[in-house]
């Protein structure tokens, strides 16, 4: 038995719950009272007549980038115009779903993998994104590696409008019905990293990528 599960064992025995792993009464006992629970108070703009341009204006407080195209086929070089407006490397790590675009004719090497540590700048896409607190939600998974988010300097993320939702209550809502049971790691980017740890003064990138730029699909 691994450390994880021992405390988990003791845990359940100071419950007096037999037994090692939950049952499949005790997780449906649990997804039903998930199911039923109430959302809690929210702000009024939480669900803003526009979400779009909520979202933009959410962006542009945490210091986001964005731009928006027609379709896919246009990422490339809104991309490009990007990486040169702030000096950047034509050359980026990526997830697997934008390999077949148009890199060569935008003058981007593109490299499908995982980002390494000598990666200016890492492209995802996302699962959904959050309009009230401008936030990206990403999920880990062998085709979405989280590194490439997280790790280079620079982290050009690709949302879907259509993939806009109000709140983050909405977005925990659509990783229940279209995931279940939600991946290892599920994680939120809003806007470049940050930190006031230090005497609060606050110093960007200290634990994430310095900047983070939209693209609005």
């Amino acid at each position: 038995m691994g450390a994880r599960e021992n405390i988990l064992a003791r845990i359940r025995r100071a419950q007096g719950r037999p037994g090692g792993e939950p049952t499949a009464a005790e997780r449906a006992a649990v997804r039903e009272a998930i199911a039923r629970h109430e959302v809690g108070p929210q702000p009024p703009f939480a669900h803003a007549p526009d979400r779009l341009a909520q979202f933009r204006k959410e962006c542009d407080r945490l210091g986001t980038t964005h731009a928006q195209v027609a379709s896919e086929r246009d990422v490339p070089a809104e991309v490009a115009r990007y990486l040169a407006a702030n000096g950047l490397e034509p050359r980026l790590a990526g997830w697997g779903e934008f390999a077949g675009l148009d890199w060569a004719g935008a003058g981007i090497a593109f490299d499908n993998r995982p980002a390494r540590g000598d990666d200016r700048t890492g492209l995802t896409g996302c699962f959904c994104a959050i309009a009230e607190t401008g936030t990206v939600l990403l999920l880990s998974a062998p085709a979405t590696p989280k590194v490439t988010a997280l790790l280079p300097e620079t982290h050009v993320c690709v949302v879907r409008t259509s993939r806009l939702v109000d709140t983050m209550e909405d977005s925990f809502a659509l990783v229940r019905a279209e995931v279940g049971d939600p991946p290892r790691a599920v994680f939120f980017v809003s806007g470049p990293s940050r930190t006031a740890d230090i005497e609060q003064t606050i110093v960007i990138g200290a634990h994430g990528p310095y900047r983070v730029h939209v693209i609005l699909l």
